[in-house]
């Protein structure tokens, strides 16, 4: 049963979270759940859009479990098998594996409805929510150099409000404002993704595989070109489909092309009765940034957490970025209810320092290896050698799969498992 707490005051709180994306959601209820006062501030109001390819692994999955979502398809989520990757001029479909840790199937769901859902679960745990609430700063101690609270305008009037709490987490995204006015900058040494999308009406809406496409042409010049990153199309069971592609700041092009042109002539070459043509377009071409492998640290300072986006937590094998999102929500509220408990502020510190080893020790030496990889795979070369020769052998893929999705049993896996928990283990922890 939950314990709500009551709210120390209309505008004070036991945390703040700054973003009700999954990573905020999450947190939020996670914290919720375990009784504490929390407000969770979204400056904008739901329902609302945001770019990402709507296709959650297995990771996510059970994180939605773990909150008691109701993921069913009656309640509208539709369910994928697996990864279909095409490239080299080979096609492989490859199931989730069945794991101890992770269910076998992957889901589909619209942002604006999937973060909205997220929000209303972290309030019914207790959290209070303001929607249209935009975060202007951070409020300081000009003593300890800590956060003491947010300033915000709220409302259509945006009247401007104080909110003040012990600990507030970064959960407002790539730019996340909040982290840089605390002097939190993005590391330059990290790898960044760009992601950009858009729905078409299909009759490929219903398919029950995320289909992923390792090779990008330009078909639009004397000579076709190759280019770097990989492009997805995914069926949303509503009658449409996402389609996009996501590239590397590791390429040569990536400042020069554009990369929603590049998307225009990706979907020409498609088959004409999939439907991928203008007239079929419901929405514009919207992109994203994805920060990658820690990308800003560290991921608590001074009474601030970082979580999701806002810390660099997407994964640099594959630009997923919900899983962690959310996984690093459930951390960080772990920390907080444990640091909540502690009878003295050192001793509520030492607590909170645990935050930023334990991401390391999870995701450390897995994001190092997905670094290198990144590195390699910017050359859109590489990328094809690795397309033509690995898709004609099924169990190098399976092993593949594995790796890019970060899928494994952390205790009596199987080989393949132990392969990739030993080499995650022996990379630096950077």
């Amino acid at each position: 049963m939950t314990v709500v707490k009551e709210p120390l005051s209309e505008n004070t709180a036991d945390v703040i979270v700054v973003g009700a994306g999954p990573a905020g959601s999450t947190t939020a209820y996670h914290l919720a759940k375990a009784g504490l006062d929390v407000l969770l501030l979204e400056k904008t109001e739901f329902p609302r859009e945001k770019v990402c390819g709507d296709g959650l692994t297995p990771r996510a999955v059970k994180q939605l479990v773990a909150m008691g979502i109701d993921i069913s398809e009656e309640a509208g989520w539709l369910r994928n098998k697996g990864l279909r990757i095409i490239g080299g001029g080979s096609r492989l479909q490859l199931d989730w594996p069945d794991l101890a840790s992770y269910p076998n199937y992957g889901l589909v769901r619209k942002r604006d409805d999937f973060d909205e859902q997220l929000a209303r679960n972290a309030q019914k745990a207790g959290a209070r929510l303001y929607e249209r609430c935009n975060v202007s700063g951070p409020v300081i101690d000009d003593r300890t150099g800590r956060i003491t609270g947010v300033t915000a305008k709220l409302g259509e009037d945006k009247r401007e409000v104080t909110f003040h709490a012990p600990l507030v987490v970064a959960a407002d995204g790539n730019s996340t404002r909040l982290s840089l006015a605390m002097g939190l900058h993005r590391r330059e040494d990290r790898p960044m993704g760009v992601a950009v999308r858009t729905y078409f009406t299909s009759p490929r809406h219903e398919d029950d595989y995320l289909e992923s496409w390792l090779e990008l042409w330009d078909r639009r010049g004397a000579q076709d070109r190759l280019l770097p990153g990989y492009g997805w199309i995914f069926g949303m069971g509503d009658g449409t489909s996402n389609v996009g592609l996501g590239v590397l700041n590791t390429s040569a092009s990536f400042k020069e092309l554009d990369w929603r042109e590049i998307l225009k002539a990706w979907c020409a070459s498609m088959p004409e009765d999939w439907g991928y043509t203008p007239e079929n377009m419901t929405g514009p071409i919207r992109g994203a940034a994805l920060p990658m492998a820690f990308n800003r640290q560290p991921h608590y300072t001074r009474g601030l957490l970082l979580v999701g986006d806002a810390g660099g937590l997407v994964n640099p094998f594959n630009g997923e970025g919900i899983a962690y999102a959310m996984e690093s929500g459930q951390i960080a509220a772990d920390v907080i209810v444990q640091a909540h408990a502690r009878a003295t502020p050192a001793q509520r510190e030492i607590a909170l320092q645990r935050y930023p080893r334990v991401l390391k020790d999870t995701y450390g030496g897995y994001y190092t290896l997905g670094r290198a990889f990144v590195k390699l795979i910017g050359n859109p070369k590489v990328m094809q050698i690795a397309a033509q020769r690995g898709l004609t052998h099924p169990m190098l893929m399976k092993f593949t799969l594995k790796l890019l999705a970060n899928l494994t049993d952390p205790t009596g896996g199987d080989a393949m498992d132990r392969i990739i928990n030993g080499l995650s283990k022996v990379a630096p922890k950077a």
